[in-house]
């Protein structure tokens, strides 16, 4: 991250404060000042002016992190929380999506009044420069690269464990820092379960397969999933595939500035529920994705996130058949003032793999 980037994020939040905003979420920290630690703190007031704390095993690096962008580094003792609790006085901010309940009482024995804060950095974090946009599109450049090279090799005969490990092998040899998250790997009655573990049993002839994966590249997520044929399928896995893709399509065709959360999440999933299948599909659409693989705006029914210029979001549906198996579709987007820009560009068209 360059210096320029992390002053103009402090400054983004600074202007919004009513109080010295306590930032302890480490991915937070890291988007706004590039520091890596699993002990961070950084103090940002209201002029602009912010104070990065870490223990001594983060020292160097911190002192690295706050030139860069031009803040303070303070050496904090190891119990972070008690040693930033004897420092801070007045009103302090502190981010109550984050801090446990034990983590407020430490900071609570200070002098400090803790007023609990929501979303600050996070809705900063949700619009991306094209810096952060050019990041996932190459992590999303491996994934699919990722894709290509599985399909390759086929399916069929290899266990899902098999599989998912490959996936991430894969990942690291095509450049990326490693993968973004667990992969999942679900062939036939498996695919039914959206977050399925992948197992031993070989993937057989005949069903459909499940590959939700992303690699990660300078701490940035792709996220993408599909769907694979294995060989003929009964109607009703064919159809499934069918009526997911024309969902997906519907769902990106809703995504642009201005679309608030459910009504995106409803344009794909009225195409699932017209085809019968309205219960089949019980999660939401999709999610921003960054330094984190789930992160805001979120498109789901109670969803009531307005989408902007800059946004990564996945787009998701998915019909999952209890005993049968499932089909999950998953593109990765830019939302931009005309269309989105689709980052994953793996074919989405039904592919049989042996």
């Amino acid at each position: 991250m360059s210096a320029t980037a992390g002053t103009a994020r402090i400054a983004r939040l600074a202007a919004g404060l009513e109080e010295p905003l306590l930032v302890l979420d480490p991915t937070n920290v890291r988007y706004l000042v590039g520091f890596r630690s699993s002990n961070p703190a950084l103090l940002v007031r209201p002029d602009g002016h912010a104070t990065l704390y870490s223990d001594f095993r983060y020292a160097e690096a911190g002192q690295a992190a706050a030139a860069a962008a031009e803040v303070e580094f303070v050496v904090s003792g190891r119990a972070l929380l008690k040693d930033l609790a004897a420092r801070l006085t007045g009103r302090i901010g502190f981010e109550a999506g984050f801090v446990t309940y034990d983590g407020w009482e430490a900071l609570g024995t200070g002098g400090a009044e803790l007023v609990p804060r929501r979303g600050n950095v996070q809705a900063l974090r949700a619009v991306k420069d094209e810096a952060e946009v050019d990041a996932i599109r190459r992590a999303c450049a491996i994934t699919t690269a990722t894709y290509e090279r599985i399909a390759e090799e086929g399916l069929v005969g290899r266990t899902e464990r098999d599989v998912a490990a490959r996936i991430e092998q894969l990942f690291r040899e095509l450049g990326a820092d490693g993968a973004a998250f667990a992969s999942i790997v679900a062939a036939g009655a498996n695919g039914a379960l959206p977050h399925a573990d992948p197992g031993d049993r070989p993937i057989a002839a005949g069903t459909l397969v499940t590959i939700d994966c992303g690699a990660q590249v300078a701490g940035y997520c792709a996220d993408c999933t599909r769907t694979f044929a294995t060989g003929p399928l009964s109607d009703e896995l064919a159809r499934a595939y069918v009526v997911c893709l024309a969902a997906e399509e519907a769902g990106l065709a809703a995504i642009c500035p201005g679309g608030v959360g459910a009504a995106v999440h409803e344009a794909a999933h009225a195409v699932i529920r017209a085809a019968g299948w309205g219960e089949q599909f019980g999660h939401g659409l999709g999610h921003g994705v960054g330094l984190a693989v789930h992160e805001a705006p979120a498109l789901r029914p109670e969803s009531e996130d307005v989408l902007a210029a800059g946004n990564v979001v996945s787009c998701e549906p998915g019909i999952y058949l209890p005993g049968s198996g499932g089909v999950r579709i998953e593109d990765l987007v830019v939302v931009r003032d005309g269309a989105p820009e689709i980052l994953t560009l793996f074919p989405k068209a039904l592919l049989t793999v042996g």
